[in-house]
C-alpha cells in the first residue's frame, strides 16, 4: 500500500503502517487533553492505543500464518486507522480452511486476554470492566478488556469481521458457496442497517461509521463472490490481448506514446537482447515523458520488477496476483515461454461491466466476444 512506513518482516509477511495512522494518534492525543488529562496521562493514553493496535497486528499475524498452513500466502499486513489488513494472495480453497484462518484471527485476542487477566489474578490487580472506559486505570486491565472487546466485534456474522467469514465457512460445507456467501452478506447488511439505526437516535458518529463499514464489506464480499463466480473456468488466453506490440528497450519513448496514440493498447511488453526484460506502463511512461522528454530510451522507463501469467492458467488466479502486486498488466506466456499476449486490468473489468449487463452465458464466449480484436 503507498505511503505506508515499513516496521518489519515476519515469516516473510511485512509488517507496515500506513501514514493517516498518525491522524488516528493526533486524534487520540486531542481527546485525552480535552478529557482533563495532563502530560502523563496522554503519553499513558496514546501507549495504550499503541499497545491495542500491537494487539491488533497479532490478530492479522494468526490470520496470516494459519494461511500459510493451507499454502496460502501474506504479502503485507497494514495498519490502519481502521485497524489491519492482511493481504492474502488468495481466498481458502476449502471451507475447513477458512474456518481456521477467520478463527485465528480472534483466538490471538482470547489469548491475549486470557494470559492478561492470569497475570491481574495473581497480582490481585484485577478490577471492574469500567476502568476500561477511565483514563487513569490499570494500564494492564484497559488492555485485557480492550481485547475482550476485540474478540467480540470480530465475531460478529457480517462482513468483513471474522465473524461474517466463520458463518460463510460454515454455511458452505452443506450449501453452495455462492449461496453460503450471499446468507452471511444479507445478515450482515442488515445489522449494518440495524447499528445504522441505533447511531441516529441519539447521534453516535462511530457506531455509523462502523455500520456503513459493515455494509460495504459486506457488500464488497458479495460482489468479489461473484466475480469468481463469473469467471470460474475462464482461462487467461480467454481475456488476453492476441493484438499487442511489444516494444524494444532501444527504442525512444515517443515510440511508445505513438503506439497508444494509435491503438488500444497501454501497457508493453519491452524485449532486449532478444529476451522479455519487464513492461513499460502508462503512467510510467506519461511521467518519464514529462521528466525525460520522449526523446528518452525506454529502457529507462522500462519496469523490470513485473509479473508474468500463463496462457492456461486460470483468470481469477491471475488477477488476484496482478492485484495483491499492484500491476495493471502482466505479458501471457505459452508453454514454451513465447510472449502470445497481454492481460489488463483494465480490460478484466471492461469484461465484468458487460458480463453484468449480458445475459447469464458460457464465460468463454463472452469473454471471446468482448476481447476480439479482428
Amino acid at each position: 500500500m503507498q505511503w505506508s512506513l515499513k516496521i518489519a518482516h515476519v515469516r516473510g509477511i511485512l509488517i507496515q503502517v500506513h501514514w493517516t495512522f498518525t491522524l488516528l494518534i493526533a486524534w487520540a492525543v486531542m481527546v485525552f487533553a480535552s478529557g482533563g488529562a495532563n502530560l502523563l496521562g496522554i503519553l499513558k493514553g496514546v501507549a495504550l492505543l499503541l499497545a491495542m493496535f500491537g494487539c491488533v497486528v497479532l490478530h492479522e499475524l494468526g490470520h496470516a500464518l494459519t494461511a500459510q498452513r493451507f499454502n496460502i500466502h501474506t504479502k503485507d499486513i497494514t495498519l490502519l486507522p481502521i485497524g489491519g489488513i492482511a493481504r492474502l494472495e488468495r481466498s481458502p480453497d476449502e471451507p475447513i480452511e477458512e474456518f481456521f484462518i477467520a478463527v485465528a484471527g480472534p483466538a490471538v485476542n482470547v489469548a491475549i486476554a486470557a494470559l492478561l487477566w492470569t497475570g491481574l489474578v495473581l497480582t490481585d490487580s484485577l478490577v471492574p470492566a469500567r476502568s476500561l472506559l477511565d483514563f487513569g486505570g490499570p494500564f494492564f486491565v484497559q488492555l485485557m478488556w480492550i481485547n475482550v472487546v476485540l474478540v467480540v466485534f470480530n465475531l460478529l456474522p457480517a462482513f468483513p469481521m471474522d465473524g461474517g467469514r466463520i458463518l460463510r465457512s460454515l454455511l458452505a460445507i452443506p450449501l453452495e458457496y455462492g449461496k453460503a456467501t450471499t446468507i452471511a452478506a444479507v445478515l450482515g447488511q442488515a445489522m449494518a442497517v440495524v447499528f445504522a439505526f441505533i447511531a441516529l437516535n441519539p447521534f453516535n458518529p462511530f457506531l455509523l461509521f462502523i455500520a456503513v463499514f459493515v455494509y460495504m464489506g459486506a457488500r464488497a464480499e458479495a460482489q468479489q463472490v461473484k466475480l469468481r463466480s463469473a469467471l470460474d473456468g475462464v482461462k487467461v488466453r480467454d481475456a488476453m490481448l492476441t493484438d499487442f506490440v511489444v516494444l524494444s528497450n532501444r527504442q525512444r519513448l515517443a515510440d511508445a506514446a505513438v503506439q497508444i496514440l494509435a491503438g488500444n493498447q497501454q501497457d508493453f511488453p519491452v524485449e532486449g537482447s532478444g529476451q522479455l526484460v519487464g513492461m513499460l506502463f502508462r503512467a510510467r511512461l506519461v511521467a518519464m515523458l514529462k521528466e525525460r522528454g520522449d526523446g528518452a530510451s525506454i529502457a529507462e522507463a522500462t519496469q523490470t520488477d513485473f509479473a508474468t501469467v500463463g496462457a492456461d492458467e486460470s483468470l481469477l488466479q491471475a488477477i488476484t496476483r496482478l492485484r495483491i502486486a499492484n500491476l495493471p498488466a502482466a505479458p501471457v506466456l505459452d508453454s514454451t515461454g513465447l510472449v502470445v499476449g497481454v492481460l489488463t486490468m483494465e480490460g478484466v473489468g471492461e469484461q465484468m461491466i458487460a458480463r453484468s449487463v449480458l445475459p447469464r452465458r458460457d464465460a468463454r464466449g463472452a469473454l471471446a466476444e468482448i476481447f476480439a480484436t479482428d
